[in-house]
């Protein structure tokens, strides 16, 4: 999948116009891109169009127009774009009560270790959690990490071929596989392999 540069981008000015519209296509296109794992969890798979709106809203926000500013922000939000093996997600811990986020989030340390995809009869795929810098400590994970999944070519082969795609957690705090995973999501996935 093709890195964003300065000229996939809206100026400020065109953004502002185009805001509304861009949104809701990317609000659509999120759909197909989050995957509830149990209730407390979920992936949320990246692409360029995802990431995208993540630059555009980050050079909004922050008022960035300038050549630097703007290759600084597609430095930071390009490597989240698939490169056609594999996917990259953010993987999120959801508890919506604070307190008991807190608590379990020291119950689920590793837990980012523990992600997978499972193709067909292949083994499974684990995430490569947290690339970019550490998330985690003994005492306690993060709510937000940042995945790569790895595929190996005949399992991108077979998900093309119609191989059905698993997902899950194998925490000892946190277990649950989702299989299959809906067709709506997968057909997503199997859009972002070479």
């Amino acid at each position: 999948m093709q890195k964003l540069s300065r000229e996939d981008l809206f100026s400020l000015e065109k953004y502002a116009e185009a805001r509304s519209a861009f949104r809701e296509k990317v609000l659509e296109h999120k759909k197909n891109r989050r995957l509830s794992l149990g209730t407390n969890a979920a992936l949320y798979f990246e692409d360029r169009l995802t990431m995208q709106y993540q630059v555009q809203e980050m050079l909004r926000i922050e008022k960035i127009f300038e050549a630097d500013g703007i290759e600084e922000e597609l430095d930071a939000y390009n490597p989240l774009i698939p490169d056609g093996s594999n996917w990259k997600a953010t993987f999120m811990v959801e508890f919506p009560d604070v307190e008991e986020r807190q608590q379990m989030l020291t119950q689920l340390v590793g837990i980012e270790d523990r992600v997978y995809m499972h193709v067909a009869d292949f083994d499974r795929v684990y995430a490569i959690a947290d690339e970019d810098l550490e998330r985690a400590d003994e005492e306690k994970t993060s709510a937000v990490h940042f995945m790569r999944f790895e595929l190996p070519p005949e399992q991108a082969a077979a998900l093309k071929n119609g191989a059905a795609l698993g997902a899950g957690i194998d925490h000892d705090n946190y277990r649950v596989e989702i299989s299959p995973i809906p067709a709506n999501i997968r057909d997503s996935l199997v859009n972002d392999l070479d």
